[in-house]
C-alpha cells in the first residue's frame, strides 16, 4: 500500500482496535496514549477534538463526552462523591439545575443555589463538605456576566474548585482557566461545533489530577463521544474564530434594533452600554459579546405565538449557536422544569424570547424581526 498522508484526519468508525500480539497489549498499558484498544476509552477522532479544544482553552488537557450535560456530570463526579456538597449559581441553564437538584441529590450529593448578589462572598453557603461551585460565563438565558477572576479568588479562599460553563462565550471571547477557574465545560453541540448537526460536550482541566479523574468518569460511566461526531465537531471547530466575530457583530446590531422597537419591553445583551456588566463583558470578552441575547415582548403567550408564526424563516428551535439564526422560549423549554417561583425570581416570564443570532447578513435578520414584531 502506498504511503498516505491525508490533510484531514480520517474517520475511525470502529468500536475496537486490534493488537498484533500480547507484547503490543502490554505496551498499550505501559505507555498510555500511544495506541488504542476500545473506542469507549479513546479514539483518534475524539482525541483530536479534545486536543484542539484544549489548545483554545489552554489547559492541562481535555476530555470529550457525548453531550454538554454529560460534560457537566463528568466534571462534578470527578470532584464529588456521596456526602459532598456542591454550590451552583442560581441563574444557570435549567438542565444544569435539574441535573444537580433532582438527580445528583439521589446519589447523596447535596446542592445549594447561590443568588447573583452573593456570588463573590460565599461564606454563608460553604460547608465543610463543599467541593465546588458551578457557574456560567454568561448566564442562560438573561446574559448576566460573571466576573470570573473575582469569583475565582473567593473559591480559592474557600478551598473549593471553580467549574465554569463557557458555552455562551467560547474560548474566543473568554478563557476561564486564565482567570482562575479549575475546570471549564462546553456543550460542543453549540458554538464549538457550530452547525446544529452534532451533540457533544467537553471538559477542560487546569490540573492533571482533575484531568485523570474526568477521563476515568467518562470511561467507566460510558459517556464517550462517537468517532463520527468527534470528526464533525473538529471540522466545525476550524471556523470558530470567524464565526464568533460574525455572531457577535450581528447580535450587537440586532440588540440595538430591538432596544428601540416599541413592541420590545426589555433587551438583555452584554454589548449594550446599558447592560449592568457591560464594561466587565467588554474586558473579559476581548471586545466581543457573543451571539446570544434575550428580549421581552408583552407577557402574553398568544403575543409570543403571533411573533413566532410571523417570522418568515427564523425557526423556533430549542437550542442555540448554529450558523442560522433561531429563537427559543425559556419558559417552555430550557427552564421548564423550574418551579413558577424560581422562574419568576430569575425574571423568566411569558414574554421572554431567547435569540441565537446566526452569521447571515445583519440586515436580513433585522428585516425578519421587523415583520414579526409588527404582528405583536
Amino acid at each position: 500500500m502506498p504511503n498516505i498522508h491525508p490533510k484531514t484526519t480520517p474517520i475511525y468508525q470502529t468500536s475496537v482496535f486490534a493488537f498484533e500480539d500480547l507484547n503490543a497489549l502490554e505496551l498499550y498499558f505501559e505507555q498510555p496514549g500511544q495506541s488504542y484498544m476500545y473506542t469507549r476509552y479513546g479514539n483518534p477522532n475524539t482525541d483530536e477534538l479534545a486536543q484542539e479544544v484544549n489548545k483554545l482553552e489552554q489547559g492541562a488537557g481535555a476530555v470529550v463526552t457525548s453531550s454538554g450535560m454529560s460534560a457537566i456530570l463528568a466534571a462534578v463526579l470527578a470532584v464529588c462523591k456521596a456526602g459532598d456538597h456542591v454550590l451552583c449559581a442560581e441563574e444557570i441553564y435549567g438542565g444544569s439545575s435539574t441535573l444537580l437538584s433532582q438527580e445528583l441529590t439521589r446519589i447523596g450529593i447535596d446542592v445549594s443555589f447561590v443568588p447573583p448578589a452573593d456570588m463573590y462572598t460565599l461564606s454563608a453557603y460553604v460547608q465543610p463538605t463543599t467541593r465546588l461551585l458551578l457557574a456560567e460565563t454568561m448566564s442562560n438565558p438573561l446574559l448576566q456576566v460573571l466576573d470570573i477572576a473575582k469569583v475565582a479568588q473567593e473559591t480559592q479562599r474557600q478551598g473549593i474548585k471553580l467549574v465554569i460553563d463557557n458555552t455562551f462565550a467560547t474560548p474566543i471571547l473568554t478563557k476561564p482557566l486564565h482567570l482562575g477557574a479549575d475546570l471549564v465545560i462546553h456543550s460542543v453541540t453549540k458554538y464549538l461545533s457550530g452547525h446544529s448537526d452534532v451533540t457533544a460536550g467537553v471538559v477542560v482541566c487546569k490540573a492533571a489530577e482533575d484531568l485523570q479523574r474526568v477521563q476515568r468518569v467518562m470511561m467507566v460511566y460510558g459517556l464517550n463521544l462517537s468517532p463520527f461526531e468527534g470528526w464533525l465537531a473538529a471540522r466545525g471547530l476550524k471556523t470558530l474564530r470567524l464565526r464568533m466575530k460574525q455572531h457577535s457583530n450581528n447580535a450587537l446590531a440586532v440588540a440595538r434594533f430591538l432596544q428601540q422597537h416599541p413592541a420590545v419591553e426589555q433587551v438583555w445583551y452584554p454589548g449594550l452600554e446599558e447592560h449592568p456588566q457591560h464594561m466587565l463583558a467588554k474586558a473579559q470578552g476581548q471586545g466581543l459579546f457573543g451571539g446570544m441575547l434575550s428580549f421581552r415582548i408583552k407577557d402574553n403567550a398568544e403575543a409570543v405565538n403571533r411573533f413566532m408564526q410571523a417570522l418568515p424563516s427564523i425557526p423556533f428551535a430549542p437550542s442555540l449557536a448554529g450558523v442560522n439564526t433561531s429563537i427559543s422560549y425559556p419558559l417552555g423549554t430550557s427552564h421548564r422544569a423550574l418551579t413558577p417561583e424560581q422562574q419568576q425570581k430569575m425574571g423568566i416570564t411569558a414574554g421572554v424570547i431567547r435569540f441565537s443570532t446566526g452569521i447571515e447578513e445583519p440586515e436580513e435578520i433585522i428585516a425578519e424581526l421587523e415583520t414579526a414584531l409588527a404582528a405583536v
